[in-house]
């Protein structure tokens, strides 16, 4: 088979079992006492031809297309037995991304105001009913706070324990200015209003989390100081005395990393602080992956730290604090993984079984990337003062402290 030598190379721990399309059966890698095997079959002779051509995308569409099928349509077990034998820290490539280059972090990454909207449309304007179905309560779509070191701990508290950790980082006062940059539907504006007395803007290029939220801040009798616009973060005026942006950075684009940090310096008050929520590589700056692309976040781009602050620095932003959240976000997934398989029958009523494959698709190779690969979560604390902040960070586990007391 065209795959034999890749497989041999890749798998060895953990046995994976591919029968072709012609009924020939395979083995490779060894008898983990972990791991059961998994069994994956080609439907069709150009499978293989479609994998080795364009790895990611190939695997995806073929499984997606029902093409090729895993043992008890467990695609989480396929892809982390991929990833668990090229782990980042065994320092190897995966070969999952053969035939990619890295000048792709460039290319279709140019995020003009009129691409931004689109690329963000094409994510996030999906039915609000299927994030309802794997989402916490508060709609929260990025990576959650464990404090353990386990799935198991409730997916509403983890989210809310983030915020709070972001909040203790902002460092507010009763009646500053915030500013939310990819405010989402809402969620994180409406508790740093509840829990810290702020007037609250919430900007987003989505009309439909717009809608959500300034729903949201209706029903809470708050819109008179936690407003939702449609604006593109280029665009905006005024002066904020603190800015939060969670999981919007990774849409900005590599070519736009300084006008973003540029424009988070104009927009912050002299004492301000700014705090970026982001998905980052441990590793040198790379590109996207096929699939990301073409069915997930068109435009999207997962930054490193170095690239990051390069931009930052070059804009005169003082780094005041950074926090690198390791496993954090393999957890989150963890919790919407599971869910999205116990709605699968709701998820295929609201578009097909080949969306509903193609999110089971994303969100298992998002997982194991946190697991194995080389994604992880910066907080990454900014101001423009040196002395707007406490000289140590004690006041950031005393604010976390009486946050989390208020619920």
């Amino acid at each position: 088979m065209l795959l034999d030598p890749f497989l041999r190379r890749i798998i060895r721990v953990g046995e994976l079992i591919v029968t072709d399309a012609s009924g020939k059966t395979s083995r490779y890698g060894s008898p983990d006492a972990q791991r059961a095997p998994v069994h994956l079959s080609f439907r069709d002779r150009r499978v293989p031809f479609d994998i080795m051509r364009a790895p990611s995308l190939g695997l995806a569409e073929a499984y997606m297309n029902g093409r090729a099928d895993v043992g008890d349509d467990d695609i989480l077990a396929l892809i982390d037995l991929f990833r668990f034998n090229a782990a980042w820290e065994k320092q190897i490539d995966d070969g999952l991304n053969i035939g990619e280059h890295p000048w792709l972090r460039w290319l279709g990454r140019a995020n003009s105001l009129r691409q931004s909207r689109q690329n963000v449309a094409h994510h996030y304007d999906l039915s609000d009913r299927l994030y309802d179905l794997f989402l916490d309560a508060d709609k929260q779509y990025s990576c959650a706070y464990f404090t353990e070191d386990n799935a198991a701990q409730d997916i509403d508290r983890a989210q809310l324990d983030k915020k709070a950790h972001i909040a203790a980082k902002l460092h507010l006062k009763p009646g500053q200015k915030v500013l939310d940059i990819g405010c989402g539907w809402g969620g994180m504006a409406l508790y740093l209003n509840r829990v810290a007395d702020v007037d609250v803007l919430g900007i987003t290029l989505s009309e439909e989390q717009l809608k959500v939220a300034r729903r949201r801040a209706e029903e809470a009798g708050v819109s008179d100081r936690v407003r939702f616009e449609l604006i593109d973060y280029r665009t905006l005026t005024g002066r904020f005395d603190r800015i939060v942006s969670v999981g919007m950075f990774e849409h900005v684009g590599v070519p736009h990393f300084r006008t973003y940090f540029a424009k988070v310096r104009e927009l912050l008050t002299e004492d301000g602080v700014a705090l970026i929520h982001t998905i980052g590589r441990m590793g040198p700056p790379s590109f996207t992956d096929s699939f990301t692309t073409k069915y997930i976040f068109p435009g999207g781009y997962i930054p490193a730290l170095s690239e990051t602050v390069a931009a930052s620095e070059r804009e005169r932003l003082i780094l005041s604090d950074c926090e690198v959240l390791r496993l954090h976000y393999g957890l989150t997934i963890e919790h919407w993984y599971e869910r999205t398989g116990a709605a699968k029958d709701q998820i295929v009523a609201l578009y097909d079984e080949r969306f509903y494959r193609m999110w089971r698709f994303y969100l298992a190779g998002a997982m194991t990337a946190f697991r194995w690969g080389e994604m992880v979560n910066f907080q990454l604390q900014y101001v423009r003062d040196r002395r707007a902040l406490p000289i140590t960070r004690d006041y950031m586990a005393e604010a976390e402290k009486a946050l989390l007391a208020k619920g």
